[in-house]
């Protein structure tokens, strides 16, 4: 489960990619009193339904999958896993060429070395005054020109940090994070470099730098992040063989540091202390072109780093909505080999996460195939891969859909379904932005559960999972949890504070699982999934939705 707001977590469980880490060491043995314990507990006569989510869990979370990173050979072997069961749940092959997989391009890279940036043809300095970015579209790139400040660089009803100002063939230099008195969904949408970089370029910049302030520089020194700035990154290619910018927009060139951005900042009329300290201001932002000329050269180093996502489709039975395509969505890959834990275990299983989901999502179509009677709309189940590279396969195949993208009307996602202990109601993220919420609630009602609204907006999760994919082509979309009420909110808090991204997320030697709150969870599921298929009405964003807006979504406007 990708979510920046834990990122520092993720960066370090990640450190090591899967098929470059070495051989992992066996783990520490368990006590006798914990095997007969655990032995009690595996073997453990489940019903039928139970026993088919649990074997799924054990394949794909197993020390064999070695953590399931995007783009290893283990990771492959789970795709197929994945297929052969749609295929025994009965569904078509949506990949490529008649096949269940469609494949993704992945690429990984990282700065090949320091680059050079300077001002006036003054050299700035790498590690005090600057970081290279990446441009995964050329090995070689260098740009010149001037630069212009827009701040935050955010553009929105109410406010415009591009007014007045003329980027046509420029750099823009900005500020990470979100201005006060946004909803937290808005702010984590606007936050990051991705959206802030697709807003450049849809004004006519060519490139964007990345200013620290001296809060953040307080917080994360430039000396220390230099250490690691040729960690890698994850994007897809394009067509045409070139990287994809993540987000549509422009590369990023650089990062600056508050000492760095001091000399953008000479000659312009401020100092960036200054402008620093305005962002907090109640009043309008308003940018400026700063006088230095910037010119800069980087060097990316481009590796393939092919995977695939897996989708199998259930075609519709009734000839006027089964064009309209319902996408229940999991992501299947994991963070691969990394440090070790205090067993000495370094196989990041992701049992939890998201091996659950990928179960939830497999016997939810046999659901459908047990029921005897088609969905009236189709639906897609599609596994995704680089969930945890930052949404990549999922934008991947959001992008470049392996059926009509107008066809695509609904997104159902799973990710990371915690159930450890006797769930009573189910979360939603999103659920209040369309239709789909009532459409939730009503089958969570059917299933036995309740509905409760989002427990924790300030985690803005709405933007953090591959469901985001498809709101940015404007589908209509909900985030699938179990409920935090009675001991949930205690179960999860538990989860991320001792399993999640860890060695101890798996089955064996994890938090015990319970198999019948799993069973209930793909209940709810796919009930949800057969009353957005039967439904009257295909789903639509509420009026005035800000993303159903922001994306031309059907029903905003």
């Amino acid at each position: 489960m990708f979510r920046p707001a834990l990122l520092l977590g993720l960066l370090i469980s990640t450190a090591a990619v899967a098929q470059d880490a070495p051989p992992a060491p066996a783990p520490a043995a368990p006590t006798a009193a914990e095997m007969q314990a655990r032995n009690t507990e595996l073997n453990a006569v489940l019903p039928p339904a139970q026993a088919a989510m649990k074997a799924h869990v054990m394949f794909l979370a197993s020390d064999a999958m070695r953590g399931r990173d995007a783009g290893s050979p283990e990771y492959d072997i789970a795709a197929n896993y994945v297929a052969s069961q749609f295929y025994a749940a009965g569904l078509r092959p949506a990949g490529d060429a008649g096949s269940y997989l469609q494949r993704v391009p992945l690429i990984r890279m990282n700065a090949a070395d320091k680059g050079t940036l300077s001002l006036n043809g003054q050299p700035l300095t790498f590690g005090a005054d600057y970081l290279p970015g990446v441009d995964p579209r050329a090995a070689e790139a260098a740009f010149n020109g001037q630069v212009v400040y827009v701040g935050y660089g955010i553009v929105r009803p109410g406010r415009d940090d591009y007014a007045g100002l003329d980027v046509r063939g420029k750099i823009v230099a900005l500020v990470r994070g979100a201005p006060e008195g946004l909803d937290s969904e808005e702010s984590a949408h606007f936050g990051g470099i991705p959206t802030k970089a697709a807003i450049a370029k849809a004004k006519g910049a060519v490139g964007v730098i990345a200013l620290q302030t001296p809060a953040v520089a307080e917080r994360m020194s430039m000396a220390k992040m230099a250490a690691g700035y040729q960690s890698p990154s994850v994007s897809w290619a394009e067509a045409n063989g070139t990287g994809h910018v993540m987000g549509g927009g422009v590369p990023t060139i650089a990062t600056l540091s508050p000492a760095g951005a001091e000399k953008l900042f000479a000659g312009s009329g401020t100092t960036w202390t200054k402008a620093a300290t305005a962002l907090s201001g109640k009043g309008p932002f308003r940018g400026l072109a700063l006088k230095p000329a910037l010119a800069a050269t980087l060097k990316t180093e481009i590796k393939p780093l092919p995977s695939y996502n897996v989708a199998g489709i259930l075609p519709g039975s009734d000839p006027t909505v089964a064009p309209e395509t319902v996408v229940l969505s999991a992501h299947l890959d994991h963070v691969g080999v990394g440090t070790p834990n205090k067993k000495g275990d370094t196989i990041y299983n992701g049992a939890m996460d998201n091996a659950v989901g990928i179960a939830s999502l497999i016997e939810e179509a046999k659901r459908f195939k047990a029921a005897g009677k088609a969905p009236r709309r189709s639906i897609l189940f599609l596994a995704v891969t680089a969930e945890e590279k930052g949404l990549v396969g999922s934008d991947y195949f959001a992008n470049n859909p392996t059926i009509e993208k107008a066809r695509i009307v609904a997104d159902v996602n799973l990710d990371m379904p915690i159930i450890t202990y006797k769930f009573t109601d189910v979360i939603a993220f999103g659920a209040a932005r369309s239709t789909l919420g009532d459409i939730v609630k009503r089958a969570a009602a059917t299933a036995g559960a309740t509905f409760s609204p989002d427990p924790m907006p300030e985690m803005a999760l709405f933007v953090r999972s591959d469901h985001y994919r498809f709101v940015q082509q404007g589908v209509p979309s909900v985030f699938l949890w179990p409920g935090t009420s009675g001991p949930g909110k205690a179960a999860v808090d538990a989860f991320f504070a001792n399993n999640y991204h860890q060695p101890s997320d798996e089955v064996v030697q994890g938090p015990p699982i319970d198999w019948e709150s799993g069973e209930r969870f793909i209940n709810v599921n796919y009930q949800i999934a057969r009353d957005i298929a039967d439904a009257p009405q295909r789903p639509a964003w509420n009026k005035g939705d800000f993303f159903g807006t922001l994306y031309n979504g059907y029903g905003a406007k």
